[in-house]
């Protein structure tokens, strides 16, 4: 398709609405490597001997329902408020209780509550996850990393443009917990490679994780779009680094 064709495409990816934590729409639009860990697979090996689990973070619920969590002794915990408003119509039928955060500080349950706290992609406060955790409590987190999509963001919108903090790394994460006194079990860092396999998708995809593209707008980055477009013609993809890393710690 010619450019002139391709635009309005894109503009009406720029318009479409988002929920929950849930990408299926870019399903075989986009590719990323798999990590060298499995974090759902370890969650589940550490709910085998739990009895309360937290979900921080949770989005819609998606990852938690799929892990089938006990009924009455599960509960979840989520700052952006959509998102809060559609796990409160969904997530208590399944016996779990959610409950709205502002800060990461200020969790909204008793000290030494919990057998096992999870966290995917989602900010916390070292010292107050110890803090709700029973002791010999578990603490599993994945973690979006401070360089993620940070080429591909400065390209699009100037190197300064990235919200996220750059220093936001491994090393960052084990002394915040090791200082909050947990004891690392495993850790894991990886830079996965991200494809995108049509310039619709990037803009879709860069409009919703607006921290790291702020501001981001077709007509804004029409320029670099079209120089996008021109790589994807000539090399099948638009590539992206990612930033991962994983972390088991116990109280």
């Amino acid at each position: 398709m010619k450019i002139n064709e391709l635009i309005p495409l894109w503009l009406l990816e720029e318009e479409k609405t988002f929920t929950g934590w849930d990408f299926s729409y870019l399903a075989n639009r986009t590719a990323t490597q798999e990590l060298p860990w499995d974090y759902k697979t370890t969650v589940l090996s550490y709910m085998k001997s739990t009895s309360t689990l937290l979900d921080m973070g949770t989005g819609g619920g998606e990852l938690l329902l799929s892990l089938s969590p006990p009924k009455g002794q599960t509960y979840a915990t989520e700052a952006y408020a959509p998102n809060y408003e559609l796990c409160k119509q969904t997530l208590p039928a399944f016996g779990i209780d959610v409950r709205p955060v502002s800060k990461d500080h200020k969790l909204p349950f008793e000290s030494e509550f919990f057998d096992l706290v999870i966290n995917r992609h989602e900010s916390f406060s070292a010292q107050e996850v110890h803090r709700i955790l029973k002791p010999g409590g578990m603490f599993i987190t994945q973690q979006v990393g401070g360089q993620n999509n940070r080429e591909l963001s400065a390209f699009l919108l100037g190197q300064q443009s990235s919200l996220t903090d750059a220093n936001f790394n491994l090393q960052a994460c084990r002394d915040e917990l090791m200082k909050a006194r947990f004891t690392i079990v495993e850790e894991k860092e990886h830079f996965p490679l991200l494809q995108f396999f049509d310039v619709g998708a990037l803009v879709y995809f860069a409009k919703i994780i607006e921290w790291e593209f702020p501001g981001f707008s077709v007509q804004k980055c029409l320029n670099k779009l079209i120089l996008l477009q021109e790589k994807l013609e000539k090399d099948g993809s638009i590539r992206s680094t990612e930033h991962r890393f994983f972390m088991t710690a116990r109280k």
